[in-house]
């Protein structure tokens, strides 16, 4: 985007959001508390000024844990929202890591697993929920390089987890 800095972008309507929360507010997403660990490890890791998150799963607020397989029981479009339910969850982790996610320079890279029936062929259009979110929260800063891989399994039967490793702020 021509003359857009950044740490904006338009939105729809062509007013210039500032910050990753206002963006947020303008998506209609609140970031609940970060899932917990669900074994032994930390929900990330810093290191200098990079940031790494463990994976997270489609885990709604109240805990209920989005499960099933792709491309049996579950179909792109779902796995999608799943996908961008995942992304809110690296958004809370990134912001209970960081205290403000106007530090994140920028979204380096995410590894998106997605638990699929072998035949299954479109990983990437399922991991587009956690992308495309990623962008419209940061902007270009939000442009990251990627995988996304099939599984026979994830943990709990789960349909997809991401991880993500991050750029931050001086």
């Amino acid at each position: 985007m021509t003359g857009v800095c950044v740490n904006q972008f338009p939105n729809a309507a062509g007013k210039v959001e500032n910050s990753p929360y206002q963006r947020l507010v303008a998506l209609g997403i609140k970031l609940p508390p970060p899932p917990p660990p669900i074994a032994n490890f930390v929900t990330h890791v810093v290191e200098g000024n990079m940031l790494y998150l463990s994976g997270q799963g489609p885990r709604e607020a109240d805990g209920f844990l989005h499960a099933g397989k792709v491309g049996a029981n579950v179909g792109v479009e779902e796995a999608y929202r799943h996908a961008r339910l995942t992304g809110i969850n690296l958004l809370a982790v990134m912001h209970d890591a960081l205290g403000d996610l106007s530090r994140v320079k920028r979204v380096v890279k995410l590894l998106g697993m997605v638990n699929a029936v072998p035949e299954f062929e479109d990983h990437p259009s399922v991991i587009n929920g956690c992308s495309d979110l990623l962008i419209a929260v940061f902007g270009p800063a939000g442009e990251h390089a990627r995988s996304a891989v099939g599984f026979g399994s994830l943990p709990g039967n789960i349909t997809v987890e991401i991880e993500a490793i991050v750029a931050l702020n001086g």
